[in-house]
């Protein structure tokens, strides 16, 4: 029996990996810092989770909407890419072996190889062969907007539900200062986690999403003291 080496790619998991870091990470971010700049206006303990929970919700709707009608766009584009080459296939199939053979030949193939490599793959495949290595368009990079939505939606509310629960369990003195410090810790691990999934330096990775949560979770409490102080 033939030994079967298989292999594990981190880009297999490229396009749920980004949707749910991005997710996470916006729950976490946006969420602390709403909660911490109201905290910082002086709202009280009940106003300030009334508003976390609110943020949660029009957050990971937003976070839907906006994956979904990016990734989409990017769906009808391939589609599109996909109609026309079949249709030219069909109008013009000897020009398309010579550009399918052209494309092998610039990556060192030699002529007749190259020639053959199409030939072969064109009489299985055509449409797929030219999608992958003229289109770049491969099952595993392929956009996929349910799914995307899905999941950052889904990130949003897992990262958002931590400052909300932090600001619930902390003392109504010091749900500010008890919010960013847990908020902060748990950016450090998804930047860390992140970083590791991808192939990245863990330590870069988490101190790189740290510190634009702790800018963010700043400049937030200082509107909301500005304000507070203010009103």
């Amino acid at each position: 029996m033939p030994f079967i080496h298989k292999e594990s790619h981190r880009s297999d998991r490229i396009g749920w990996l980004r949707a749910a870091v991005l997710g996470a990470n916006d729950g976490t971010i946006s969420i602390a810092s709403l909660v911490i700049g109201v905290a910082a206006a002086g709202a009280s303990h009940s106003n300030i989770l009334i508003t976390g929970v609110a943020g949660l919700v029009a957050g990971a709707m937003s976070m839907a909407a906006g994956e979904y009608v990016s990734v989409q766009s990017q769906a009808d584009t391939e589609e599109a890419d996909i109609a026309r080459e079949k249709r030219e296939l069909e109008e013009d199939p000897v020009h398309e072996l010579e550009e399918l053979t052209a494309i092998y030949v610039s990556r060192g193939l030699d002529q007749p190889l190259a020639r053959l490599v199409a030939e072969s793959l064109m009489s299985k495949d055509a449409l797929g062969a030219h999608a992958r290595d003229e289109l770049g368009i491969t099952e595993t990079l392929r956009a996929r907007p349910i799914q995307a939505a899905f999941s950052s939606a889904i990130s949003f509310i897992a990262g958002a539900v931590i400052p909300i629960a932090a600001a619930l369990l902390a003392p109504s003195a010091y749900v500010a200062e008890v919010t960013s410090a847990t908020a902060l810790a748990v950016l450090l691990v998804l930047g860390g986690t992140a970083a590791y999934a991808g192939g990245a330096s863990l330590v870069q990775g988490a101190m790189r999403v740290a510190f634009w949560g702790a800018l963010a979770m700043g400049l937030t409490a200082g509107v909301g003291r500005l304000f507070g102080t203010v009103l």
